[in-house]
């Protein structure tokens, strides 16, 4: 096991489960939208974040903050107090103070994108749950290589972890278990120096805070990618005021650009978009047209063998 292997499998557990089990039944991911708006990424080739205070529902979010609050006040929190502190005195409350004084950024400064895993029982017509909630009435998805989101590069500064569907108890079982493997792996955790054990034990808190969800929404199966400009800024991810629903706000976009310097690929268009899955919609032809002659001037080769009309019915109350 390499260094960053033990590094994830110490301080986070479930992503590496999860990363693990996605890698090996050779999952894609899949952003369910709207035809407009895949169209308007193809064209921009980019990808926006956005800020998660202006969320379809910031409540998810609230959630998970509401959960690890308990974790942490619970015997799980003890845990992990007795284990930093046994590899570093006094490193769990130091941990806890800028977390908390980090608290505020998650609506502020903490800015995501969200996809969810494509399993092969799914490869045909996608989720019809996740049609109804995300593609309106002209839905397009867009299946996208996985290859890029598990890079060991940080040239975005933009992390992807799966979410946790639980309730408080839920994730004080997983702050328990990271706590257990910090006093499993003491020699390891001292080995990387205080500062480099409180920024893990820190990102942990922070991305079990963003990343756990209510249980009825475990369908999804999503993963968040998050950014947070305040803590680190990358040269290739931007930031950019956009009305959406009239709203003013600031929104990151990720140019689908591949920067090899950086070790930084796969974003390419091409390479980055497997396949465009045409979902329930009134014209679906010419959605499907449109897309590919768009592909077309974007440098893909053969756009059709990537266009897939699924023949989902348009129901009259999408209309």
């Amino acid at each position: 096991m390499s260094t960053s292997d033990t590094h994830r499998a110490v301080f986070f557990p479930y992503a590496t489960q999860r990363r693990l089990e996605f890698q090996s039944e050779h999952r894609s991911f899949i952003y369910y939208t709207t035809a407009a708006t895949a169209l308007k990424a193809l064209c921009n080739r980019e990808i926006w974040m956005r800020l998660t205070g202006v969320m379809n529902d910031h409540s998810e979010v609230q959630h998970g903050i509401n959960c690890l609050n308990s974790a942490l006040a619970s015997s799980a929190g003890q845990q992990l107090a007795s284990a930093l502190d046994s590899c570093f005195p006094g490193l769990y409350q130091e941990v806890l103070n800028q977390f908390q004084q980090w608290v505020p950024n998650i609506f502020g400064d903490t800015f995501i994108t969200c996809i969810s895993e494509h399993e092969q029982e799914d490869r045909e017509y996608g989720k019809l749950s996740m049609w109804r909630a995300y593609g309106g009435n002209a839905g397009v998805a867009l299946v996208l290589n996985p290859y890029v989101f598990f890079s060991e590069t940080q040239a975005l500064a933009a992390y992807t972890s799966p979410v946790l569907y639980a309730n408080a108890e839920g994730l004080q079982a997983k702050l328990g278990e990271v706590a257990q493997n910090i006093l499993g792996n003491t020699a390891y955790v001292q080995s990387i120096g205080r500062e480099n054990a409180k920024g893990a034990v820190f990102h942990a808190l922070r991305f079990g805070a963003i990343c756990t969800k209510h249980p009825a929404f475990k369908e999804e199966r999503e993963w968040r990618i998050a950014s947070s400009p305040s803590m680190q800024r990358s040269d290739y991810v931007k930031q950019f005021q956009e009305v959406i629903g009239d709203v003013p706000q600031p929104v990151l976009k990720i140019k689908l650009e591949d920067q090899p310097g950086e070790g930084l690929i796969g974003l390419q268009p091409q390479d980055f978009i497997e396949q465009v899955l045409i979902g329930p919609c009134e014209f679906p032809s010419i959605v499907a047209r449109s897309f590919a002659e768009e592909m077309f001037q974007r440098g893909f080769v053969n756009p059709w063998a990537k266009i897939k009309i699924t023949g989902i019915p348009l129901r009259p109350n999408q209309r």
